[in-house]
């Protein structure tokens, strides 16, 4: 059964799908559960997710951590991997705040619309 929360969140995420993406280029690192953390660099982000680089084929519904500069460990699950970029979808979704920080300090090429 769902909760309440989980419900928002699941709809939130969904309409971000289609929502502006930041286009940034954030060094970090990502780290699937049960696995070691490995360096990476986030491509797109958004309050309920992101796309980073990851050499290793990782699997749909695979919960991973990922962490940027500044900031705490934020547990994700993948949602796609393709040609060594993975989609992933936040537990919590991101403070616009954070979000909004992140932004100002790594974006890059500007905004852009995924495509649905």
């Amino acid at each position: 059964m769902m909760t309440e929360t989980h419900e928002r969140y699941e709809i939130a995420a969904q309409e971000d799908r289609c929502g502006a993406r930041t286009k940034l280029t954030i060094p970090g690192q990502l780290r699937a559960s049960g696995g070691r953390a490995f360096q990476t660099v986030v491509h797109d982000l958004s309050i309920s997710g992101f796309s980073a680089a990851a050499i290793n084929r990782m699997h749909e519904g695979q919960v991973v951590w990922v962490t940027l500069p500044g900031l705490e460990s934020l547990q994700a699950e993948v949602v796609w991997w393709d040609n060594c970029i993975v989609g992933c979808a936040f537990k919590e979704l991101l403070s616009p705040i954070v979000h909004d920080n992140i932004v100002s300090r790594y974006m890059g090429g500007g905004v852009y619309r995924s495509a649905c």
